[in-house]
């Protein structure tokens, strides 16, 4: 499978996804916004309009002081008290024609004379359009006098409409600007989101570019060794010692970087739980560190341990202790006769260090910024020779940020490197 197709096509379907989502957020805000800004608008002319269907259908101040509603001609109750409000306009429909033209005079001859009652404002606040450029709100309740005849109110909302045109057009822009404006964010996003994959795509192929690499040779050295052993079938196991001992010694260590591997896996899928439990920083450091100082001293090294934290910890002591076995094993390898290994504990700014020192080979500036990467090994000869996979490191990195901690690796001077572990306190 070509990766950059892939990745190209992975950017693509996340750069339309995240353009859909901003256009519909941008949609909607601007729809509600708009839907906001128009009601408001109408908040007035509406309230004007139910306040003088209101007043038709009780038959003026008359009635709300229980007489009889004393009415005009055109069977309108009487401008007195608050009347229809001077916005107000009303036609009275009968049999499909404005009865009151009369009344309304030249807003009739002017606004309404071609103008066809529409059933659907009966009771419902709406819009309407006279001559295709006077709008106004409306509502229509039955004539009270005459049966079958409806009063139409309408108050003119020009300004409003201008108004509510003008914001669309203004949300329509902005909205389209606001498009442009994704489909760029859209691009840096998705990008941004390639970056982990792209770097998790590259870390698996190295890392299974490597794991077929260092598992390749011990296979090949077993297998070539069990066929020489088996063109030789009248020898005793004591003239093939050397081929069954090295035969053994790669199948330990292919069995070593199996669970290796098995662990940083697990790892990976945060399988593996810590059972954290308080201990003594400084005496569970002494008491690891006992049997390596012996070690030491029979390769005539020397090893000091500087025990100064005094602290607790809650950590998982089966990880803490794997980790301080791999920092101790690889002090052991990279040095010779004579250098030293310093282990030293203290406590600064509530947080617990441990540094695991040497004077050995030590590591250049390129291998400082990788000696955490799996199977990275600055001198692979030397390092398969003496039994390493490269995969220590990587898992010591890994229980250190399980534990919420820091590790780093630092020049020892004059040489030689330190390991520096730093952890939360209890």
């Amino acid at each position: 499978m070509n990766k950059n197709k892939v990745i190209r096509s992975q950017q693509l379907r996340f750069m339309v996804y995240t353009l859909i989502a901003f256009t519909l957020l941008f949609g909607m805000f601007g729809a509600i916004i708009f839907g906001r800004i128009q009601s408001t608008l109408y908040a007035k002319t509406d309230s004007d309009l139910t306040a003088s269907k209101r007043w038709l259908e009780t038959g003026g101040a008359g009635a709300e002081r229980g007489k009889e509603p004393v009415r005009d001609k055109y069977g309108f109750p009487p401008a007195k008290g608050r009347g229809l409000n001077p916005r107000v306009i009303p036609l009275l429909w009968s049999d499909g024609h404005i009865a009151n033209a009369e009344q309304i005079g030249f807003t009739y001859n002017h606004y309404f004379s071609e103008m066809s009652f529409d059933p659907a404002t009966i009771g419902v606040i709406s819009n309407v359009t006279v001559q295709g450029k006077y709008h106004f709100r409306t509502v229509s309740i039955p004539y009270p006098a005459a049966e079958g005849s409806y009063v139409q109110l309408l108050v003119n909302v020009d300004p409003e409409q201008n108004l509510i045109d003008n914001f669309k057009r203004i949300i329509i822009l902005c909205s389209a600007l606001f498009i442009l404006l994704s489909i760029s964010a859209s691009y840096i996003l998705s990008r941004k989101m390639m970056k982990p994959i792209i770097r998790s795509w590259d870390k698996q192929v190295e890392f299974v570019e490597n794991a077929s690499h260092e598992l390749r040779t011990p296979l090949t050295i077993i297998q070539n060794k069990l066929e020489l052993l088996q063109t030789m079938p009248e020898k005793r196991i004591i003239d093939t010692f050397e081929n069954i001992a090295l035969s053994l010694s790669e199948t330990r260590r292919l069995s070593r970087m199996t669970a290796d591997l098995l662990t940083l896996a697990r790892a990976d899928s945060t399988e593996t739980q810590l059972e954290k439990q308080t201990i003594e920083l400084d005496e569970f450091v002494n008491n690891v560190c006992g049997p390596y100082k012996e070690i030491a001293e029979l390769s005539e090294k020397s090893m000091q341990l500087r025990l100064q934290s005094r602290t607790r910890l809650k950590a998982d002591p089966e990880r803490l202790h794997q980790l301080l076995v791999i920092l101790l094993d690889n002090a052991l390898k990279y040095t010779g006769e004579h250098d030293s290994i310093a282990i030293s504990t203290y406590a600064k700014e509530n947080k617990a260090f441990i540094e695991v020192s040497d004077t050995g080979i030590g590591i250049s500036e390129e291998g400082l910024s990788r000696i955490f990467d799996r199977f990275y090994r600055e001198d692979r000869a030397r390092s398969r020779e003496q039994g390493g996979s490269g995969l220590g490191l990587s898992i010591a990195q890994w229980i250190v940020h399980s534990h919420h901690g820091t590790i780093q690796a630092l020049h020892n001077e004059p040489k030689g490197v330190i390991f520096r572990i730093r952890l939360p306190k209890q």
